[in-house]
């Protein structure tokens, strides 16, 4: 695995088991976006193919090279069979993340959706993810998902 998928696993398995998603609970979506895409394994793959002395391109690396193959990880991993998607934008986008999780969940596409920014580039990585259902504790609006993202969490509840 490659380390974004290693990021978004992760990270998805902390929010996964926190919310104590059943293995039953399969119709989850995932929304994904991030600046560098899947340039860090790009480049590795690039360096197995640039010396024509030690020309071995490698397919164990060369999967890797779509960023959205960590949601494969995560889907198989907790048998999910909802849509998903994965976005790039050059820094992180509340309003796409809350527009794309509010289509899936009204249109009946989800009935969750696991949304979040995942970035893995050299030495420098983030992972911000958050699952948003019709039903919940905070609200699910724009605003919300910035402050979370800022790290301003909640003293109490919302109902």
């Amino acid at each position: 695995m490659d380390t974004l998928s290693k990021l978004a696993f992760l990270a998805s398995e902390i929010i996964l088991n926190e919310t104590k998603i059943s293995s039953e609970e399969n119709n989850i979506a995932l929304v994904f976006s991030n600046r560098a895409a899947s340039l860090d394994t790009d480049r590795k793959f690039q360096q197995s193919i640039s010396n024509s002395d030690a020309y071995f391109p490698s397919p164990a690396v060369f999967v890797y090279t779509l960023p959205n193959i960590c949601m494969g990880e995560i889907c198989i991993r907790h048998k999910l069979f909802a849509e998903n998607s994965f976005f790039i934008f050059d820094s992180f986008n509340a309003s796409h993340l809350h527009t794309n999780a509010a289509y899936l969940l009204n249109a009946g596409k989800a009935d969750k959706t696991l949304c979040g920014w995942i970035d893995f580039d050299g030495e420098n990585y983030e992972a911000f993810l958050y699952l948003v259902a019709n039903e919940g504790f905070y609200l699910h609006e724009t605003a919300e998902i910035e402050r979370l993202y800022d790290g301003n969490y909640p003293v109490e509840t919302r109902t």
